[in-house]
């Protein structure tokens, strides 16, 4: 009743031309009580009916991923899927009527704020990018609802939750992989600047995913293939304390690579990744070149030198298909010296180390002969290393047309 008599009310202000400013402000504000009074109500009438729909898809996720054999898959597989769709709109319906509302009558905590301004973020992939907005909506929606649930403190729901969570992200990681990689092998648009921009979101999504998923995996041991990427997960954990300079962010994203050919093979394919690869190995020579402090260059260097060998050993060494049969006996040649210098590694570790930076050294000028963009500068850094390393030697009072020049002769 109290209702519709201040309903009643405001009815008549908007009906009168007669009502002074005071009036209309003392209006206003009974309004927006009125909602904000509302509010919390349809919030528990929200988390009521999430709390049904989720209970009935974790039950149909239970039955679908069941062992037993007397269910018919098809059958509960499509009773989950049909479970999982009701589930989403019910948290779609909740970020709507609940946090909208809440936010634009100035009653949100910080963390619904967040909360709807990465909703509008994500509903923005719709028009232009669809397939990312699909998965990215869904693992919004999923991530909203977890952190809910985590805050409930209901150890039992937590425990049946993670399983369901940790197989629908993986799926969803994957699918949106798959997608960036699509966008990558794309040779119609080879040029396009874009492309810049899928390297920066397959890093981003690979980070995200060690950061909030293998992590939780490696806390409850739900997966024993894990055990391959322990190391890797641990140089990971160095990079996320702490303000990342561009040095730190290519290591960081080399370590991002490594692991995602044990995780994501199928999902970054080969030839995805090492694309990755050739686009860290490019703002890495951009690196050396820039840096002007020697110190620093020294170390950009050094970490140049990881990146070419992972990128040498760890990807190319699996490549099965080769764009010709030259490139394969390239990099066959390369790899029969690769080997021979690694059995001087339990005799002569400081010799080891100097032959294979060498190698890598010979082999990244020869790449760099045939690229468009100017490596002028790392190919001289490149040439007083091998000179420093005295496999070179130093031609001086040499000339060109281009005026002093300093040439570099190996010695035979």
């Amino acid at each position: 009743m109290k209702k519709l008599y201040f309903e009643g009310m405001i009815n008549v202000e908007e009906r009168s031309l007669r009502i002074t400013r005071v009036d209309k402000t003392f209006f206003n504000k009974i309004t927006n009580t009125l909602t904000k009074i509302l509010i919390p109500t349809k919030i528990g009438i929200n988390g009521m009916l999430i709390s049904i729909k989720r209970n009935a898809m974790l039950k149909a996720f239970e039955n679908y991923t069941s062992d037993d054999t007397s269910y018919d898959k098809e059958e509960v597989e499509k009773k989950f899927d049909t479970a999982y769709e009701a589930y989403l709109e019910a948290l779609d319906k909740y970020v709507m009527d609940s946090i909208y509302k809440k936010v634009k009558n100035g009653s949100a905590s910080e963390f619904e704020k967040n909360a709807l301004s990465r909703y509008y973020e994500v509903t923005s992939l719709k028009e232009n990018e669809y397939i990312e907005y699909k998965y990215r909506k869904q693992k919004y929606l999923i991530d909203l609802d977890y952190e809910g649930i985590k805050i409930s403190n209901k150890e039992k729901l937590v425990e049946k939750y993670n399983t369901f969570y940790i197989s629908k992200m993986d799926n969803l990681y994957k699918s949106i992989l798959k997608n960036y990689s699509i966008k990558v092998a794309d040779t119609t648009n080879i040029y396009d600047s874009s492309k810049e921009w899928v390297y920066t979101k397959i890093f981003y999504t690979l980070e995200d995913y060690i950061q909030n998923i293998l992590s939780l995996k490696m806390e409850i041991n739900t997966d024993e293939k894990l055990k391959d990427v322990v190391s890797e997960y641990e140089k990971f954990e160095i990079y996320t304390v702490g303000k990342l300079d561009t040095k730190d962010n290519i290591e960081k994203n080399m370590i991002l690579l490594n692991i995602s050919r044990k995780l994501f093979t199928h999902s970054l394919p080969l030839i995805v990744a090492e694309q990755c690869y050739k686009k860290l190995l490019k703002d890495a020579r951009v690196l050396v070149q820039d840096t002007k402090l020697a110190s620093k260059r020294e170390r950009a260097y050094s970490m140049l030198i990881n990146l070419i060998e992972d990128y040498n050993v760890k990807l190319l060494s699996t490549k099965v298909y080769w764009d010709s049969p030259k490139e394969r006996e390239k990099y066959k040649e390369f790899w029969n010296k690769y080997k021979e210098i690694t059995k001087l590694k339990e005799t002569d570790f400081i010799e080891y180390v100097r032959q294979k930076e060498i190698l890598f050294i010979k082999d990244d000028i020869k790449k760099l002969r045939n690229e468009k963009t100017d490596y002028s500068k790392i190919l001289k850094y490149y040439k007083r290393k091998l000179v420093d390393y005295g496999v070179m030697k130093q031609l001086k009072n040499s000339y060109t047309s281009q005026g002093n020049y300093i040439k570099i002769k190996e010695v035979k």
